[in-house]
């Protein structure tokens, strides 16, 4: 993304920046009806909009698609701005192109919501930001529920349910080498003895095996702990127990 010259059929590279004087005077005709006005303000704050979609990199998004929508932001952002505020235009543009955006991003998720779930957490993000200017602290969800009057399990399962989905492949530590992902930290209660690889001479390839490597894979495959048990138990930091789970592994395949 960072690296796309030309979006949407737009030269980044050649984007105008408008000076703190042109904005002014363009706004006072866009309030005036002028549309080449409205057209020629568009287009000197689509950095603007290059600038806020560079946040959602990572979330795999296509660029073209995410600068659109960020457009419609700056375009609302446009259409309600005072200026008689006394408030940098670009200072109440970005929370609006990025609240575009967060909106897009969360109808478009890959895991499906229902439209009174999603109201009941739209209002309660509300609700959390109202409250923060208010009091000068984050509420906590009990005070969320509070105010929009729902029991407080209703507006924690409403906020889980817009979240986005974590790989369990995301790398989460990095110890100098291998790093260690999500699904290392995940424990496991249904996997045991009595079903996992079954019909495999698993007991076989674990004498090859020394007794720390046996009771890691132990521990952690056949009574479902997660690293960090692992590691409290034995003593040991977690990237260890990491490291030596994966060698152990390796070293087993040779014997199945």
């Amino acid at each position: 993304m960072v690296n796309k010259v030309e979006i949407c059929g737009v030269n980044t590279a050649k984007l105008p920046i408008l000076t703190k004087k042109q904005k002014d005077e363009l706004f006072i005709k866009i309030k005036n009806g002028d549309k080449l006005a409205r057209e020629e303000f568009v287009h000197g704050n689509l950095r603007l909009v290059l600038s806020v979609i560079q946040r959602f990199n990572n979330r795999g998004e296509n660029v073209d698609d995410l600068f659109q929508v960020g457009c419609i932001g700056l375009i609302k952002a446009i259409d309600n701005f005072d200026l008689s505020q006394n408030v940098q235009f670009s200072t109440y543009a970005v929370p609006m192109i990025i609240g575009e955006i967060r909106r897009y991003l969360r109808d478009n998720n890959a895991i499906r919501v229902s439209r009174s779930l999603k109201d009941v957490a739209y209002k309660a993000l509300y609700t959390k930001e109202k409250l923060t200017n208010r009091n000068s602290r984050e509420p906590t969800i009990e005070e969320i529920a509070k105010e929009l009057d729902l029991p407080k399990e209703d507006v924690v399962f409403a906020l889980d349910a817009i979240a986005d989905p974590v790989s369990l492949f995301e790398p989460i530590y990095h110890d100098g080498g291998e790093a260690i992902f999500v699904m290392d930290q995940v424990k496991d209660d249904k996997n045991n003895d009595d079903n996992w690889l079954e019909g495999v001479a698993i007991s076989e390839a674990m004498k090859h095996l020394g007794d720390r490597e046996k009771k890691i894979l132990n521990l952690r495959f056949f009574q479902g702990r997660t690293q960090m048990e692992v590691a409290e138990e034995i003593g040991i930091s977690q990237a260890q127990v990491s490291r030596l789970e994966k060698s152990a592994l390796k070293h087993m395949r040779k014997y199945i």
